[in-house]
C-alpha cells in the first residue's frame, strides 16, 4: 500500500513519530503540499493521509488508484464527500481524540479573561508589585466563575466534557443542541435563549451550512452586555468584523479566540491588536499527548479498513 502525507507538519514538527504508519506499507511524506500541487502529489496513492489539505474532484483527478482518505481531524470540511462516495473511496476521521485537550483550552481561555493571569503576571515582573502600598493590588478586576452561566453551542464529546467542567465551577449550564438528548449535566433551551441568559457563550460545533457565521451582528446584539465569547471550533462560525464589533462596543467585555477564518493569520485580520482579545494560533488540540492519541486512531483505522470492518467512516 502506498500511502502518501500531504501535510505532516501540521501534525508532526520532529516530535512525533510517523512509525505506527509505516506498519502498513509505503509512506511518502510530504511537510505542506501547494494546492496547485496536490493533484501530482497524491497521484500514486493507494491512501491518503492528511489534516487541512484539499481534496477533491480537481486535487484528486489523478488518483486512479485511491481507495482510502485518513484524517488528523475530527472535521472534514476540506473533503469533498459528495465526490469519494462516487469514487467508492472510503473516507475515515478521528473523532473524539481531543475532547479533553480543547475543554482544557476553553477554560484557559474562559479563565484567563476573570483571572487575569497573564496581566498579573506582567504587573508583578515589571516591577509594580514592589511599589505597591498594598498586598494586594486591585489593578484588573477579577470575577468568579461558580454562578455565571455558561451556554454551550454544540453538544457532542467536547460540549459534554465542558459542562463536566463547568459544573465542577458551580455554574448554571445551558446548551444547544440541534437534536437534544437526555442529559443531566446541562438545561437544553434554543439558540437565542443560549445569547441572552448566558454570561459565557462557548462554541463546539461543527462548521457546516447550517453554522457558518451563526455568531454574526445579530446573534451578538442578543448577548448580555459585558458577556465573554469563546470560540475553539472553527473559525468560519463567526463573523470577525462582528466580534471586532461586539467588543469595541462593550456588548462583549472579552473573547477568546484559538481559530480563524483563514489559518494561518491573515495580514489583515480584523481581529489583530483588538483590545480584550485573546487569540491562540489554533493550539487547543495540539498537546503532546493529544497527537499521540490522535496517530493511534488514524493508525487503527487504516488497520481496520484492511482488514474490512472500517471504523470512523464519515463516507
Amino acid at each position: 500500500m502506498k500511502i502518501i502525507l500531504t501535510d505532516a507538519k501540521t501534525v508532526t514538527q520532529g516530535d512525533l513519530s510517523l512509525e505506527p504508519l509505516r506498519k502498513f506499507g509505503e509512506v511518502v511524506v510530504n511537510q505542506l503540499t501547494p494546492y496547485e500541487k496536490i493533484a501530482e502529489t497524491v497521484k500514486d496513492a493507494d491512501a491518503i493521509i492528511c489534516n487541512k489539505t484539499p481534496l477533491n474532484g480537481e486535487t484528486l483527478s489523478k488518483a486512479k488508484h485511491l481507495k482510502y482518505i485518513g484524517l488528523f481531524a475530527t472535521g472534514y470540511n476540506n473533503i469533498d464527500i459528495e465526490y469519494c462516495k462516487e469514487k467508492g473511496i472510503t473516507v475515515c476521521n478521528a473523532g473524539s481524540y481531543s475532547t479533553d485537550a480543547v475543554c482544557q483550552h476553553t477554560f484557559a481561555l474562559i479563565l484567563e479573561c476573570l483571572s487575569k493571569v497573564g496581566d498579573y503576571n506582567k504587573f508583578v515582573h515589571q516591577g509594580n508589585w514592589k511599589n505597591s502600598l498594598t498586598f494586594s493590588p486591585f489593578v484588573f478586576p477579577l470575577s468568579e466563575l461558580a454562578g455565571k452561566t455558561l451556554g454551550i453551542v454544540g453538544y457532542g464529546s467536547i460540549g459534554k466534557a465542558v459542562a463536566k467542567v463547568a459544573n465542577a465551577f458551580n455554574m448554571r449550564v445551558l446548551a444547544y443542541k440541534r437534536n437534544p438528548i437526555k442529559d443531566n449535566l446541562v438545561t437544553f433551551v434554543d439558540f437565542d435563549t443560549i445569547l441572552k441568559e448566558s454570561d459565557i457563550v462557548t462554541v463546539h460545533c461543527p462548521l457546516n451550512k447550517d453554522s457558518e457565521k451563526i455568531f454574526n451582528k445579530e446573534a451578538f446584539g442578543k448577548m448580555k452586555d459585558g458577556s465573554i465569547f469563546i470560540n475553539t471550533a472553527r473559525g468560519g462560525v463567526m463573523d470577525e468584523e462582528a466580534v471586532v464589533e461586539a467588543l469595541n462596543r462593550g456588548k462583549l467585555s472579552f473573547a477568546g479566540i484559538d481559530v480563524l477564518e483563514t489559518e494561518p493569520m491573515a495580514q489583515d485580520c480584523p481581529l489583530c491588536d483588538v483590545e480584550n482579545c485573546i487569540i491562540t494560533p489554533h493550539i487547543a488540540w495540539a498537546p503532546m499527548e493529544t497527537r499521540e492519541r490522535l496517530m493511534k486512531i488514524v493508525a487503527d483505522n487504516i488497520r481496520n479498513f484492511l482488514s474490512g470492518a472500517p471504523t470512523n467512516v464519515v463516507s
